[in-house]
């Protein structure tokens, strides 16, 4: 046979603690003349040592009663039969006994087993609990650690049911909230030292700052003593209930600033003068309280002659620092004490329908387990101000108290509560935090704890390959795309006439550019437009002030008139491609400039002709310039522009230009521009002024070598060719010029064949005019001629 199972190594005064509280409960329920009236409660209380095969062994033996007798006639005596078991304090233990108790209906009522496990109603139909699941717990735990903006952590378990399925848990949780894992690791107390070694170092080595640990406080302690040894660098500790709130874990100073959820601290009336109302007889009649007082006061109760540490009596309980006599936070004592109600409330449901009923004792005898079970499931009562219920998992509400391990002036850790949670808020506002924390080495900024810092706005994530998805490069949005957020995944584009800004986060609207009178460019193309025009106003004023002189009249001075006009039009309808473009600038910009050139080119042709036919009229016999006198040559400048005219109107009817916004020249900005509507029409004025200019050079050519001392058609070739080779140029300058340059060009062409003409035609008439007036006389046009 085996040994019998035994417990080693010192009492956990903490558990002493919630067994003397079982107690308190049930001393203060068979007081109570409201609770149980008259029916008195028994107990029995096992320690299990946290081990599995005791807890087991204790369970076996409360499923088949505590009487030591067999009874086999009729009258069996049921005063040994279990009516409910209160405990395990650990997940594991309780997940065992639950297996065995549950098919015989006896309900068992946890103070301290959390694991989300045991709300499985298939597997532990009779098992119930006064502490949360762990399945809150731990989605309070990654709500608490996305809310810190912590997305690189580690994690560390215990490897039990409590640690294995809370972590699990947590990491599901963590993981729909984007937190990512460097490493999970498991250790027991019970492990080879070389395990706990290797989980210290892993934690040593780790680039995680945040450690979520999910471990009882007699696992952690073991890793805490470890790491002592050897400190790590500074780590933010993240803790479950289990030993978060556990006094005895304060004294790992290296751990301030941890922060954990616990059970909400509570009041219990008279239980401190309970747990120190110690007696010497009270504590020799029980070997727990025996071995507690022989440990805490380092003496012998059993005086013996040799013993020179034996307790003399005047030890004092109250004097002792311990988590037995600390009363400050009784969180998972009142689970106790909660547990405890909760089974004498079923109790008294099931048997004392009425305050008086008659043969009580009868009733309590008839009374089975499955009633009480029956009973539990249905309860719903207060106990010093705290709701006691159970959901269809056996589960009561889940709410918790956020607490924080803050240094006090003393220097001594201590248990600040800093928040609190309720699940059964609306999503998002769960949890409250209503005071500052303390950070790991005391610190009052949130660490960071991340693999790779967020993304910026104008940037969005890539992952890296083969690492979690918290480990990603930031690369810069695209040219014309942003983003607005932190670690966003994309950059969005913007709309049509928007461009991101520098820091490419927000889209702003596009400039808008066109040809302006406000800026440089637009300033000197206007200058020269108006004084070009003025140019050929003086000119004309030149002339018709020496109108009866001979180089005028020997010129043709009617069409020289109607020439300088139409050239100060021409210099003047550059000025309508200047300024924003608007339906009505678009139409007269082109017209005006197509019927202008025409009347002036028509002007140059007809002094072209002229000459050609006055040398004709002075050959014998010839009499053609009767055909083509000043009649003749007004119906020939008027018909060629007529038919410009007739080209400018139909494009203006059929497909006129019109304000366009050109969004595809430049990316980052709108050119605001007139498009042309119909490119035929456009090019149709053009070549119809083209053709005339070339049939005018053709002319002016025939006409250069005409004897005459002042021959002009050698002034129209010049200018012609000026003029055409404008023109030529300006075909393939406008076609690639982008934007504000396209009109730009168009302007330029405009000027520079305008001032060709006047400058060709005009300039040296008037510099003999003004200059070398000798020159102006009939005998000095005529001599050349006559030679």
């Amino acid at each position: 046979m085996p040994d019998s199972l035994r417990c080693s190594g010192s009492i956990d005064t903490r558990e002493l603690r919630f067994s003397r509280a079982m107690i308190f409960a049930i001393e203060e329920i068979n007081n109570s003349t409201e609770l149980l009236p008259g029916i008195r409660l028994g107990y029995q209380i096992y320690d299990s040592c946290a081990s599995v095969p005791v807890a087991v062994h204790v369970a076996f033996q409360l499923s088949g009663g505590l009487d030591p007798v067999f009874y086999s006639g009729d009258n069996c005596s049921q005063s040994g039969k279990v009516m409910a078991i209160v405990g395990e304090s650990g997940s594991t233990p309780s997940i065992s006994m639950s297996r065995i108790i549950g098919p015989f209906n006896i309900p068992q009522v946890s103070h301290f087993a959390t694991c989300a496990c045991l709300s499985d109603k298939q597997q532990y139909p009779s098992f119930f609990r006064t502490i949360p699941s762990d399945q809150f717990q731990a989605d309070a735990l990654a709500k608490l650690v996305k809310h810190f903006g912590w997305t690189w952590i580690g994690a560390i378990r215990s490897d039990s049911d409590y640690g294995n399925n809370g972590m699990a848990s947590f990491l599901d949780a963590a993981h729909k909230e984007g937190i990512c894992v460097e490493y999970s690791e498991s250790f027991y107390r019970t492990h080879p030292k070389s395990r706990i070694q290797r989980v210290a170092d892993i934690i040593r080595r780790s680039t995680a700052i945040v450690i979520v640990a999910f471990t009882t406080s007699g696992d952690l302690r073991i890793l805490l003593e470890e790491l002592s040894l050897k400190p790590s660098p500074p780590r933010q500790w993240i803790g479950s209930e289990a030993w978060v709130t556990d006094p005895a874990m304060l004294r790992f100073g290296f751990c301030a600033g941890a922060v954990g959820f616990g059970i909400e601290p509570s009041v219990i009336p008279g239980l401190r003068d309970f747990l120190l109302d110690l007696s010497p007889s009270k504590v020799s009649a029980s070997p727990v309280l025996t071995e507690f007082w022989e440990d805490v006061f380092n003496c012998r109760l059993e005086k013996t002659a040799t013993d020179k540490n034996a307790c003399d009596g005047t030890e004092d309980i109250e004097t002792i620092q311990s988590p037995y006599t600390d009363t400050s936070q009784l969180r998972i004592t009142n689970m106790v004490y909660k547990a405890v109600y909760a089974i004498a409330h079923a109790i008294h449901n099931a048997v004392c329908q009425e305050t008086y009923a008659i043969a009580k004792i009868e009733k309590v005898s008839s009374i089975q387990s499955k009633q009480v079970l029956t009973q539990l499931k249905k309860l719903n009562f207060s106990q010093n101000g705290y709701n006691v219920s159970f959901d269809a998992n056996g589960d009561p509400v889940a709410t918790y108290e956020l607490v924080n391990w803050q240094k006090s002036e003393s220097g001594s850790i201590e248990l600040v509560a800093v928040g609190h949670y309720d699940a059964s808020l609306p999503v998002g506002q769960e949890l409250r935090i209503n005071r500052n924390l303390t950070w790991v080495e005391g610190g009052t900024k949130v660490p960071v704890s991340v693999c790779t810092d967020s993304c910026p706005p104008g940037s969005r994530k890539v992952l890296q390959k083969g690492n979690p998805i918290c480990c990603f490069d930031c690369l810069p949005c695209p040219e014309g795309e942003i983003s607005n957020a932190t670690d966003s995944p994309d950059c969005f584009p913007c709309p049509k006439e928007f461009w991101p800004d520098a820091k490419r986060h927000t889209c702003l609207p596009k400039p808008v550019e066109f040809l302006s009178f406000n800026e440089a460019l637009g300033i000197i193309l206007a200058a020269f437009s108006v004084g070009g025009a003025c140019l050929a106003i003086i000119t004309a004023a030149v002339f018709h002030r020496h109108r009866t002189s001979p180089i005028v009249r020997a010129n043709n001075s009617e069409l020289s008139f109607l020439l300088l006009f139409s050239l100060t039009l021409c210099f003047l309808c550059s000025l309508t491609f200047i300024g924003a473009p608007s339906e009505w600038s678009c139409m007269l910009r082109h017209t005006a400039f197509g019927i202008t050139f025409v009347l002036c080119i028509s002007c140059v042709l007809g002094k072209t002709i002229v000459v050609l036919m006055a040398f004709k009229a002075t050959l014998p016999g010839r009499n053609v310039m009767k055909w083509f006198g000043p009649p003749q040559q007004r119906m020939t400048v008027v018909s060629f522009t007529f038919i410009q005219v007739i080209i400018c109107t139909l494009w203006l009817v059929l497909s006129p230009p019109f304000p366009r916004k050109n969004l595809t020249t430049y990316k980052e900005r709108i050119i605001l521009e007139c498009a042309l509507g119909s490119a035929i029409g456009f090019w149709a004025v053009l070549g119809y002024i083209g053709l005339l200019a070339v049939f005018c050079f053709v002319l002016a050519v025939l006409a250069r070598k005409l004897p005459d001392n002042f021959n002009e058609a050698k002034l129209i070739t010049f200018s012609m060719l000026i003029f055409c080779a404008v023109w030529v140029t300006f075909i393939p300058a406008y076609v690639s010029s982008p934007g504000k340059f396209t009109v730009a060009v168009e302007i330029f062409a405009i000027l520079a064949s305008s001032f060709g003409l006047i400058f060709c035609i005009f300039a040296p008439k008037c510099f003999i005019i003004l200059f070398k007036p000798e020159k102006n006389t009939k005998k000095y046009l005529m001599d050349k001629g006559k030679s």
